[in-house]
Order: C-alpha cells, then sequence, then structure tokens
C-alpha cells in the first residue's frame, strides 16, 4: 500500500473514530443529569482573562465570573462580537467590571501585545480560562506557519500561559491559589501526538489534527500542574470537558451531521450554561486549592483520561518541543 493512501485510510479512521466518540458522548449526555454549578463564593478583588470570552461557553463564563464580582478580561479575535459581550454583561449587571481585548491566537504577535497590554494595567492575574479553540477547520496556516488547530487551540494557549505564569505566581497565595483552566474535550481520547511531524506536514486530516490538539492541551496542562506543584507555586493547572454544547464550534461538521446537528441541538446538546458549569467549579471552587486542583474534569466530577496523558517523558518532550518552537527558553 501507498504511503498515501495509507494515510488516507488513517484519516478515515481517525473521523470514524471521532464520530462514534461523538454519538457515546451524545448517549451518556441524555441519560445523564448535566452538573449543576453549586453557589460560588463571591469574588471582588480577584481578576480573570478568559479567551474566547465574546460568545458560547466563554461568555456564561465571564457573565457568571463577572457577578459574583470579578474583574473579567475577554481576550478575543472579533472585536465587535467582544464589545457587545461586554455590553450585555453590563447592561444585566451595573456593577460588572469586564472590558474586551483583542487576541488572536492564530499569532504570536497578537498574544505577546495582548500580554504586554494587560500587564501594563498592573494588575493582579487569579485566573486565566483557556477556552477559545477551533474545530475541523480546512487546512490552512497561522500567521506563523503553525496547522491551525495546533496553532489556536494548543501553542497560543501554551504562549499565553507561559508569558503570564509570573503574574499568575506573583497574585497566588496560601490558600488562595491561582487557576489556570484549560476547556479540553473527549476528542483527546483519540489523538496522537508525533513529535517528529507535531505541525502535521505529512498528511493533514482535519478530524486528525483537532484531536491531537486536544490531547497536546492536555500534556501540557497535566505537566504545568505537577511542574508547579514541585516548586512549590501557588498556581494550579486543570483541565476541563464541558461536554458537547451547542455553539458555532461544529459548524464545519461533515454536512449531513451538520443538518442534523443544527436541527437536532436543542434535544442532543447541553447548552452553553451548563457547558460553563464544570469550568466555572474548576476555576473557583474553595475544594479545589492545591494538588487537589488539577487533573482532568468532566460534569462536575474528575475523570481519568487515556494513558499517554500520563506518560512523563512524553509531557516533557512536548514541552521542550514546544518552547522551541515558540522560540521560548
Amino acid at each position: 500500500m501507498s504511503a498515501a493512501r495509507s494515510h488516507r485510510w488513517s484519516n478515515l479512521l481517525t473521523a470514524a473514530q471521532l464520530y462514534l466518540l461523538g454519538l457515546k458522548v451524545l448517549l451518556v449526555q441524555l441519560f445523564t443529569r448535566p452538573f449543576r454549578l453549586p453557589v460560588m463564593p463571591r469574588q471582588d478583588g480577584k481578576v480573570a482573562i478568559v479567551t474566547g470570552g465574546g460568545k458560547g461557553i466563554g461568555f456564561e463564563v465571564v457573565r457568571h465570573m463577572a457577578r459574583l464580582g470579578a474583574h473579567v478580561i475577554i481576550g478575543g479575535r472579533d472585536e465587535q462580537e467582544g464589545l457587545a459581550a461586554v455590553r450585555r454583561i453590563c447592561e444585566e449587571y451595573k456593577q460588572a467590571k469586564v472590558e474586551f481585548k483583542k487576541l488572536d491566537l492564530a499569532s504570536l504577535q497578537s498574544v505577546h501585545h495582548f500580554v504586554q497590554s494587560f500587564k501594563q494595567l498592573e494588575l493582579p492575574l487569579n485566573i486565566l480560562i483557556n477556552n477559545a479553540g477551533v474545530m475541523l477547520v480546512p487546512e490552512g496556516r497561522t500567521e506563523d506557519g503553525f496547522e491551525q488547530h495546533l496553532g489556536v487551540n494548543y501553542l497560543g494557549h501554551f504562549l499565553l500561559t507561559w508569558l503570564l505564569l509570573d503574574t499568575l505566581k506573583d497574585s497566588g497565595k496560601c490558600g488562595h491559589i491561582s487557576r489556570v483552566v484549560n476547556v479540553s474535550s473527549s476528542a483527546h481520547r483519540i489523538g496522537t501526538v508525533r513529535l517528529n511531524d507535531l505541525n502535521s506536514c505529512q498528511c493533514y486530516s482535519a478530524h486528525a489534527a483537532y484531536c491531537h490538539s486536544k490531547l497536546a492541551q492536555l500534556l501540557f496542562s497535566s505537566h504545568l500542574h505537577q511542574e508547579l506543584q514541585r516548586r512549590g507555586s501557588p498556581v494550579s493547572s486543570c483541565a476541563v470537558d464541558p461536554g458537547m454544547v451547542d455553539t458555532a464550534l461544529y459548524r464545519h461538521l461533515w454536512m449531513p451531521l451538520c443538518l442534523a446537528q443544527s436541527a437536532f441541538a436543542h434535544l442532543l446538546l447541553r447548552t452553553p450554561v451548563e457547558g460553563a458549569a464544570t469550568v466555572l467549579y474548576a476555576a473557583l471552587s474553595p475544594a479545589l486549592e492545591g494538588e487537589s486542583g488539577g487533573g482532568y474534569w468532566a460534569n462536575g466530577c474528575r475523570e481519568m483520561t487515556t494513558p499517554p496523558t500520563f506518560d512523563p517523558p512524553l509531557q516533557l518532550s512536548l514541552w521542550e518541543t514546544s518552547l522551541r518552537l515558540l522560540g521560548q527558553q
């Protein structure tokens, strides 16, 4: 079998696995009560950054944290959408402290500018929620030449977190640690990390690229938490699977499934409010201080993930490769 044909079969297999996994998740959601967020403590004086906070899950996260008194900064690519979200929240809660700052995760320069702009405010940073993402987008490259899923879902957030780590550490203290929450997906379960082809140059598959980026994100989240705990830093890192939620993320599905999703979304998918519940729990719950704040969370509970997630050599190799790709020491 030729290499090209082998790649095609592999891509088809990954697509089939992803859709079967999606069907399994939908069936579980149909027969499982969605997690309801308990009453969370006030967040007065705390500062949070939420990427992709202008719509969907991110918007509901921003909205809830603003209602609890946190100062929330939406980082997003679409300025009009972000400013509209700020207006909606401020109209609903007159005392809300919410603002928008331009952030394009497909541009390393934009990430640097966003961090520089934030640090000029001289604010603490207590919560960083890496929520923005793309799914099944057509083949393309970011401004810096990275495959789009890898660049936006993983490397952009890696760089953002890396550049903000010092502020997160300075803002954390005993009993009130800073938190990094990475919004992931069950799709990581069928992803692989090929360090020799991290950028998907050999044979592109949107389905495989999405799964690979989510596994990379989970490996990063786990390694970051372990390193922070080992060094005694007052910061935790965890990953959250919000489930299948009725957002615009699914617009690139295979057309028949996209039509079915549009027709039955209200019956099959969770609402953005429901999807945001576990993200908010991971970010705000007093029960998740310190070491208990790590791990992988879904529907309000910590869950086991696939064996590669717990592979220390793979975590370290991916970490070092990512720093090299991003030009960081």
